[in-house]
């Protein structure tokens, strides 16, 4: 709200005072030879602010504006202040307005008596009345706060009051005799945030109160007392951003009556960039026992993955290195059998025009180790290093079949220990060779529909030749559209497919005129013989695989649903999944279903059929509310529901929730947590932005 002399040598012919400020008015007079009058529909712009009065008076003498009102001040920050009578400096910078109001990023009302200008840049005001409310009448606002004083430190961009009484509907609630509020144009502010009331089985009726802790432009810290009959907590959370990169760090230690010692919890994790195209990342995930992670609500991660990865992608090179330390929270799993320790590096490259097609090559090694000496799965460690090296040509003919022809050798060597089944090391080396062909027919309807239909058969040839190795990191394939028609369909190194094998698959695409998009895949795989390296409910044992149905419909308002099954001759289901979702205005929805074949090689003694929902919904501007559920329909148990209700307008924001998770083990109880916060937007801490107003009734 600053801006230089007004008035000053303000010429009544022009009216216009170059490097000052430009004055419209309907009358200008020059009274005394010292004072100038102006009346009538005022204007006065400078410097983005604007100030609209009824008169105003500047007397050269004792260098003071003498303002009428009604008073409009807006600044170019857009505050705004209105005043009935004014005195101030030429600059706006010292003086005095009576029957004031400031509203501060049009959102925050400070209704005073008297506001004292000073040093351009304080705003004290007198018998204060704040909110954010619609204001109807001689109605009292859902809430405000009355003070003595408030001093606004509009570079600091703070609130100061003094002697404070909260307000709601015109009920004091209660009084403080010093408060400290960020104005609501202050992004990052130390200070207090939102309170939240949580209330659970196990922890009782608690209180977190969080305080946030700016140190600087580009770190903060965040400390959360929660404090319940059960539990003394404190949380804390960090983040720092470099030039290069980021971090962030969530922990908390607990003293409570589930467990007779100090619980604790730390995730942290950041990206850099190396130069030269590299990526640094890490992930820290650290807990001090099994059960506390869901007892507080932090996670519901069942084994904890710590790593340090390095990666660099280029247009015509992929490098990777990364390490991972795997610790399991599972009542059936032991750490030292997981393996814990996971580490690879391999680097690849892509050359082109080789025999009119491209030549990949692969170096890569991986290890797997686990603390156990014991002989055999539960103490195995296997070390591998390896090199491939792949040549693929696409072409197209003159009848439009496109036909892909691939061919590659790949070497591993194995050192194995603690496993007496294998040897202690090895090599192995696997040929392959592959040919696709594809003959896409496409058409397009009058109403401009379009389809593609992609009939393909693909041959492919592979064998092994030396030691065969522990299988450590492709335990769960499965057959899916993705690896169809692919050569290899294990997601990792150690197990490979060999044989002749022939898959043929039927792709049809369908892109409606109005924007709706579907697409349907079916196909199955064949064999010469039958290598056990699959399971049963990998849909890909025998000689004949099951069949894949697999389709996706989306449409342009949101819509979107897709799955995939995988039956066999008989018709009888081994895996089928199905995803929707519908995303706009008024409704975020999405929804899962997914059903399993019991599988001992996989842990699975009985079948899995399960069921998820997760969806908020808008149901007018201020209220929507949201719910989810996860339900074991196999045993007919549900095993997670959460209900909440969200209301919002111009000046308070209200969360309700409630969470009830029915899993439990050795270490964790069925619980269930009721949750309660309340915001007043208007402040930095809770903005009001583009939620509704409350509307006056008549």
């Amino acid at each position: 709200m600053r801006f230089l002399l007004v008035l000053f040598l303000l010429l009544p012919v022009t009216l216009h005072a170059q490097g000052a400020a430009t004055l419209v008015a309907d009358d200008v007079a020059i009274v005394g030879g010292d004072q100038l009058v102006a009346s009538g529909n005022i204007e006065v712009f400078y410097d983005g602010t604007r100030l609209s009065a009824a008169r105003i008076v500047f007397d050269q003498s004792t260098d003071r504006l003498a303002i009428s009102g009604p008073i409009f001040i807006q600044s170019a920050d857009g505050t705004l202040l209105t005043a009935d009578q004014a005195s101030l400096d030429p600059k706006l910078e010292n003086g005095i307005l009576q029957g004031a109001r400031l509203v501060l990023d049009q959102q925050l009302q400070l209704a005073a008596n008297q506001i004292d200008r000073a040093e351009g840049r304080y705003s004290q005001l007198y018998k204060v009345a704040v909110t954010s409310c619609q204001v109807c009448g001689t109605r009292a606002p859902l809430w405000q706060i009355r003070a003595e004083k408030v001093v606004h430190d509009e570079e600091a961009r703070q609130l100061y009051f003094t002697n404070t009484q909260f307000l709601i509907r015109g009920t004091p609630v209660f009084w403080l005799p010093q408060m400290r509020l960020p104005d609501p144009t202050l992004d990052r502010a130390t200070g207090l945030l939102i309170p939240q009331l949580r209330n659970t089985d196990q922890l009782g009726v608690g209180l977190k109160l969080p305080y946030f802790i700016a140190l600087g432009d580009s770190r903060d810290l965040r400390l959360t007392p929660y404090v319940s009959r059960e539990t003394t907590t404190l949380e804390a959370r960090y983040r720092q951003a470099f030039l290069t990169g980021d971090i962030e760090i969530r922990a908390a230690i607990s003293n409570d009556t589930l467990v007779q010692a100090p619980r604790s919890y730390l995730f942290a994790e950041g990206t850099f960039d190396l130069g030269h195209d590299y990526q640094l990342g890490f992930d820290i995930e650290a807990v001090s026992d099994s059960a506390y992670l869901l007892d507080y609500g932090y996670s519901e991660k069942d084994r904890l993955d710590s790593s340090v990865s390095v990666i660099r992608v280029r247009d015509y090179d992929l490098t990777q290195i990364d390490l991972t330390y795997y610790q399991t929270l599972r009542d059936d799993e032991e750490n030292a059998s997981l393996p814990p320790i996971v580490g690879n590096i391999s680097y690849e490259r892509r050359l082109t025009d080789i025999a009119g097609g491209a030549l990949t090559l692969k170096t890569s090694a991986d290890t797997a180790y686990r603390y156990s000496t014991d002989d055999g799965d539960a103490g195995r460690d296997v070390s591998r290093f390896g090199v491939q090296g792949e040549w693929t040509r696409d072409w197209i003919t003159a009848s439009g079949l496109v036909v892909k022809a691939q061919a590659g050798l790949r070497s591993d060597f194995y050192n194995i220990e603690n496993d007496t089944s294998y040897g202690q090391n090895g090599v192995r080396t696997v040929p392959h060779l592959a040919f696709t062909l594809r003959y896409p027919l496409a058409a397009r309807a009058a109403n401009g529909t379009q389809h593609l239909l992609e009939p393909t058969i693909a041959l492919a040839w592979s064998d092994s030749f030396g030691i065969t190795p522990p299988n450590e990191d492709s335990t769960r394939a499965e057959l899916d559209q993705a690896n169809l028609l692919a050569t290899s369909r294990f997601s990792g190194d150690d197990a490979v497919e060999t044989g002749t094998r022939m898959a043929f698959g039927l792709r049809w695409t369908r892109l409606g005129a109005g924007g709706n998009a579907s697409t349907l895949t079916f196909g199955r795989v064949h064999r010469d013989r039958d290598d056990g390296a699959f399971n049963a409910s990998s849909g890909l044992d025998g000689v004949t695989s099951d069949w894949l149905l697999a389709g996706q419909f989306t449409s342009p308002d949101g819509f979107r649903i897709d799955g995939r099954t995988l039956f066999d001759d008989d018709a009888d289901l081994t895996r089928a999944a199905t995803r929707f979702s519908w995303d706009n205005d008024w409704i975020d929805l999405a929804a899962a279903y997914i059903w399993q074949a019991p599988d001992a090689t996989e842990s699975r003694p009985d079948e899995v059929s399960e069921f998820t929902l997760d969806t908020n919904i808008q149901l007018n501007p201020s209220w929507s509310v949201n719910l989810g559920t996860r339900y074991d329909l196999a045993n007919d148990t549900p095993a997670r529901a959460t209900l909440g209700a969200q209301y919002t307008n111009e000046c308070v924001k209200v969360d309700l929730s409630i969470a009830r998770r029915y899993t439990s083990s050795t270490t964790v109880d069925p619980s269930t947590s009721y949750g309660v916060s309340v915001s007043l937007n208007g402040f930095s801490a809770g903005r009001s932005g583009a939620a509704p107003k409350a509307a006056c009734s008549q």
